[in-house]
């Protein structure tokens, strides 16, 4: 397929230099992050760490879903999670349209009904992080081994601010 061709390109040129191999898969920092899947966010470089010094999970959102609790009881049981970081962003689309305008455009786009399509709109951020924080502070399998923290991500100063 001729359509991935300049990304298989690029993987051959970074794998001829490639130095990331022999890691165990453990989150070396001991940290988690659970963030959107923007583009804008870079969730290491964020934070100054490298690679293999963290999980990092993505959805749109940056929301704590069954996916997000799973990932993160692996990571506190098994890959050496200690702090997690519950880290949505500013001017993020989740929280900038409802769910029915998302479905109206996407139904466009696809040119066939999304009515049924859920999106998991947020219309408060803040209280929307601060639920998602206490979701992983009082799951049985992750409660007090580790510290969990909510951040909200500023994508115009690239600046963190705590809010849970």
């Amino acid at each position: 397929m001729h359509e991935f061709d300049d990304l298989m390109e690029a993987n051959r040129a970074f794998a001829e230099s490639f130095d990331l191999g022999g890691f165990d898969g453990k989150a070396h920092a001991g940290i988690a992050i659970v963030t959107c899947m923007d583009s804008r966010i870079d969730p290491l470089r964020m934070l100054g760490l490298e690679h293999g010094d963290a999980k990092i999970f993505r959805n749109p959102g940056g929301r704590v879903t069954p996916q997000a609790l799973e990932a993160l009881v692996l990571g506190v049981h098994l890959l050496g999670v200690e702090r997690i970081l519950v880290v949505p962003h500013t001017r993020c689309a989740m929280a900038s349209a409802s769910e029915a305008e998302l479905r109206v455009k996407v139904g466009a786009s696809a040119g066939v009904d999304a009515s049924w399509q859920s999106f998991g709109v947020v219309t408060d951020q803040l209280e929307q992080l601060r639920e998602d924080v206490v979701k992983v502070r009082t799951h049985p399998l992750i409660g007090d081994r580790a510290t969990v923290g909510g951040f909200l991500y500023d994508v115009d100063t690239g600046l963190l601010s705590q809010h849970a």
